[in-house]
């Protein structure tokens, strides 16, 4: 892990840590405020320290990690993974909301076609409309 420094920029980070594609995603996702370091809604220059807690809600999934390692250069996945850790309750809660997703996606009708002439009239009458 090449530290630099104490410190690296959020936006820097995330994308180094490959939490976001690119470094303008996670800026745009830090000033949105779906980013929090220390419980606090930050801007995307505030540096990172190792020891810091993030709580980064992307794409509907919330991950709550501490910083162990800093860089500013995108590197490998496998050396990525090494800059942070995922905490307990944070996995848990992800496992949960994932979970949620997938019931809700059991519980929403499907069907194997659009509705034709047919099917339309009889949804129709069904509802009253005829």
């Amino acid at each position: 892990m090449n530290e630099p420094g104490t410190s690296v920029r959020l936006d820097k980070w995330l994308w180094a840590a490959r939490f976001f594609k690119t470094r303008s995603l996670a800026a745009e996702a830090v000033s949105g405020g779906r980013v929090h370091v220390n419980g606090d809604r930050v801007k995307p220059s505030r540096s990172v320290r190792v020891g810091d807690r993030l709580r980064i809600n992307r794409s509907g999934e919330t991950w709550l990690v501490d910083v162990r390692g800093l860089n500013d250069k995108r590197r490998p996945a496998a050396e990525a993974q090494q800059l942070y850790q995922e905490t307990p309750e944070g996995r848990a809660t992800r496992e949960q909301e994932a979970e949620a997703r997938r019931l809700a996606r059991l519980a929403t009708p499907h069907t194997d076609h659009r509705p034709d002439r047919r099917d339309r009239r009889h949804i129709r009458r069904f509802i009253g409309k005829d």
